[in-house]
């Protein structure tokens, strides 16, 4: 190991990867063929961020990404397949076979112009392509287990802000200032969250202090933006604590002003409430590999402020959906300056809701055609869940999962044994009119 002064005052702490466990065969071989060519050609190239971290914690980063003083158009000419993408940061996608690097360049001071501080009170998106040296570029990351650089060519691993002694005591900790930090980019805030979560660190104790406070701060980020970030934290496999985490710290209520004021012990129950069994449900999905869709989980997130604002009026079958459609766009609506939805989110999201309905009344005539409905299985999934919170009958969550099991002949018959008993029930209606 060795120790070196920066010219920006920083001291680079060397450690050898072999002391940390690290070998170049647990990097992409895209990866570590563009430090190589960047090195050749002369430039400064290295692994950075998220797949360094994961390396070190033991696990399988699913990126690598690399870093260089080269700029966006200087890595662009030097490979066939690369593509300058990004508005407000610009960097390079190089593909290699199947893989899909991302090649950043060093990150310079952030020395923000005042139109550039009034577009960010504004959410709007800006451009901030400053570039810089690797011990300015240090300072522009988040969190010090994310600022560690692995050269694979060299083998070794430079610590600027002593990341690697927090990967080691499992501790999460913002570089510099966390107010400022957080005040900087609030979406740092989710990303404290995700990381705690997902790893399984300790945040340190100006940040527990801290999230709280500036939980309000969120309201400042593009909705776009938030909708993106809220899918990282509850669908990275670890997203029932990541909940946890985001209602501890009073982020959630930012993030869902409305609808936490909705939310009942049928949807936050730990052992079987709604929403912590939809998150351990997509958790598992995830560690098996199966897939998940967005719409699902946040239509959990919404469901009992959209079931709270329709009351199911009286009045036929039309007016129950139209009801639930204008209480669905209510609550939209009411989300949409905080967490946007994109439109083809939202409108699996009603189908979803809408079936909630059609599989509670179990009309005998529709149910072959919701059986082929495309979002049929989600809906069922959701009808288990609320069955499991006590929101429906365990036996009529039954009924639809033996049908789905029985052969043509059998299903034809459940059929028509609910056409029966559908028929009895008005007749024994009739017969107590008749009586009063």
């Amino acid at each position: 190991m060795s120790v070196a002064r920066s010219s920006a005052g920083l001291h680079a702490r060397r450690v050898p990867a072999s002391d940390l466990g690290l070998s170049i065969s647990d990097i992409s071989p895209a990866a570590v063929s563009i430090v190589q060519t960047l090195q050749g050609r002369g430039f400064q190239a290295e692994m950075v961020g998220g797949c360094v971290r994961d390396l070190l914690l033991g696990w399988s980063p699913k990126d690598f990404d690399v870093v260089t003083d080269a700029t966006p158009e200087q890595i662009k000419k030097l490979f066939r397949r690369a593509r300058v993408i990004g508005r407000r940061f610009q960097l390079v996608h190089v593909r290699i076979g199947r893989d899909v690097i991302e090649v950043s360049t060093y990150r310079g001071s952030d020395t923000a112009r005042p139109e550039q501080r009034r577009g960010r009170a504004k959410k709007k998106i800006l451009p901030n392509n400053v570039f810089g040296r690797r011990d300015e570029d240090v300072l522009r990351r988040d969190f010090t287990i994310n600022a560690l650089y692995y050269d694979p060519v060299e083998e070794v691993v430079t610590d600027y802000v002593g990341g690697l002694g927090h990967i080691q005591e499992r501790r999460l900790e913002l570089i510099g200032d966390s107010r400022q930090r957080f005040s900087e980019d609030p979406v740092r805030m989710l990303r404290a969250v995700r990381f705690k979560a997902k790893l399984d660190l300790r945040l340190d104790a100006k940040m527990e202090e801290l999230l709280p406070r500036m939980a309000g701060a969120l309201t400042t980020v593009s909705p776009p933006r938030l909708f993106e970030e809220i899918i990282k934290v509850l669908h990275n496999g670890h997203g029932a604590v990541g909940f946890q985490a985001l209602d501890r710290y009073g982020l959630l209520q930012s993030l869902f002003p409305s609808a936490t004021q909705h939310f009942s012990e049928q949807d936050l129950n730990k052992k079987n409430g709604l929403i912590p069994c939809a998150l351990r449900n997509t958790d598992q999905r995830l560690a098996d590999r199966k897939p998940v869709i967005s719409p699902f989980l946040f239509s959990v997130l919404l469901w009992r402020q959209v079931q709270q604002y329709s009351r199911m009026k009286s009045g036929g079958n039309h007016a129950i959906f139209e009801t639930l459609h204008q209480s669905a766009d209510r609550v939209l609506q009411e989300l949409h300056p905080t967490v946007r939805i994109p439109r083809r989110i939202s409108a699996v999201m009603i189908e979803i809701w809408e079936l909630q309905i059609r599989l509670e009344q179990r009309r005998p005539r529709t149910i072959k055609r919701l059986l082929s409905h495309r979002r049929f299985r989600a809906a069922y999934d959701f009808l288990l869940l609320r069955a499991g919170a006590g929101e429906v009958s365990d036996s009529l969550a039954d009924w639809w999962t033996e049908i789905q099991e029985m052969p043509p002949a059998d299903v034809q018959r459940m059929i028509q044994e609910l056409g029966k008993s559908g028929s009895q029930r008005k007749i024994s209606g009739q017969k107590k009119r008749k009586r009063t």
